[in-house]
């Protein structure tokens, strides 16, 4: 009875976390046929829905692992030029857009997770901050190497230099892609609110998914006592990489949605701010709560839009907010009183459901 008690109780949070990602897309996309959202509102809506992502995965890594990652826009930048140069160099060959842009998150997303295979394999099997060194050295190593990369495709496939756009070599009717500290500048845009709402359900059911597996309370073992977790044959490496590579495949293809949401990128967007970022969002929302990191995101990510009536003062006012939302969130007294919500919610949904139909308690 208490198993399924706790089962019922899991499902029941994952349901909140589905409805309030699902209601949120519906009530924008009403406002947004009506009109009723403003021109850089609806500029923001991709952008949204691809950190929500990051922060979904970045969670992954820093709440439920309990590893601290500084390079996550590394990763973001990896999925988001890998993910343009394949959009850009099959525009021929798959003229479709939302095809193109499928493909191109996949194959960013595959980018990224070999390079979270790439750090994480020596990385892991380290102890201490020494993952938050290397992986924020990996985010400036991935910048500067995009700072300094030319790509070129013309008849003859794909062209790579490192000097300049001349030393590509095109012939006939071949053309830049990737021209290095000007990054990107003739993308094809391509990502839509509706792309990056089925990336965020993606997202949402790989980490509710692999949370809630046999591998999920292997990696929350570790991260509580790793010790005791190696001492009854948990591998660390193992499990560890697992969720890391994890994040940064949904890293990678949040990071090819953002870019194709752009005409232009250049390499510094993806910059060590960005990654702190993302970190931001994590910990206000709270370490280990997805949900959590899904609504900060969002809203502290159209936080200083809103603010724009008061352009002098909106970094003070979101400084202000950000206290206040860390002080809240860590308040004894706001915690009991939202986890006497949360158990009200739960006790009167768990009554309903055994009121419709208790058929299933053995």
């Amino acid at each position: 009875m208490k198993t399924l008690s706790s089962g019922r109780k899991r499902l029941f949070r994952n349901a909140i976390t589905y409805g309030i990602v699902i209601a949120a897309f519906v009530i924008l996309q009403v406002l947004n046929a009506g009109g009723l959202l403003s021109p850089s509102l609806q500029g923001q809506l991709v952008p949204i829905c691809a950190y929500v992502t990051m922060a979904i995965a970045l969670n992954l890594v820093v709440g439920i692992s309990g590893e601290l990652s500084l390079g996550h826009a590394g990763f973001m930048s990896v999925g988001a030029f890998s993910g343009v140069v394949v959009s850009l160099s099959l525009q021929q060959a798959i003229p479709s857009g939302p095809v193109r842009l499928a493909v191109a998150m996949l194959v960013g997303a595959v980018c990224a997770g070999i390079a979270g295979f790439i750090v994480g394999v020596p990385v892991l099997r380290l102890r201490g901050d020494y993952l938050a060194i290397v992986t924020l050295a990996f985010g400036e190593i991935i910048k500067n190497i995009i700072n300094i990369l030319y790509v070129g495709i013309d008849g003859n496939g794909l062209h790579f230099s490192t000097q300049n756009e001349a030393a590509l070599a095109l012939g006939e009717g071949g053309k830049a892609i990737l021209k290095g500290p000007m990054g990107v500048t003739t993308n094809a845009k391509l990502s839509s609110f509706t792309a990056g709402f089925i990336l965020v359900l993606i997202a949402l059911t790989v980490v509710l998914n692999l949370i809630n597996s046999r591998s999920g309370r292997a990696i929350m073992a570790l991260r509580d006592n790793r010790i005791a977790a190696e001492s009854v044959g948990i591998g660390a490496t193992k499990y560890k990489l697992l969720a890391f590579v994890t994040s940064a495949v949904l890293a990678g293809a949040a990071g090819a949605l953002y870019a194709m949401n752009y005409s232009s990128l250049a390499a510094k967007k993806f910059d060590f701010n960005t990654s702190i970022l993302i970190l931001v969002f994590v910990v206000l929302g709270g370490l280990g709560n997805i949900r959590g990191s899904i609504i900060a995101a969002a809203l502290l990510y159209v936080l200083p839009e809103m603010l724009r009536d008061f352009y002098d003062f909106r970094m003070l006012i979101y400084a202000i907010v950000l206290i206040l939302v860390m002080l809240l969130t860590n308040s004894p007294f706001f915690q009991d009183l939202r986890s006497q919500l949360q158990s009200k919610l739960r006790d009167r949904a768990v009554a309903k459901a055994d009121a419709k139909g208790g058929s299933g308690h053995e």
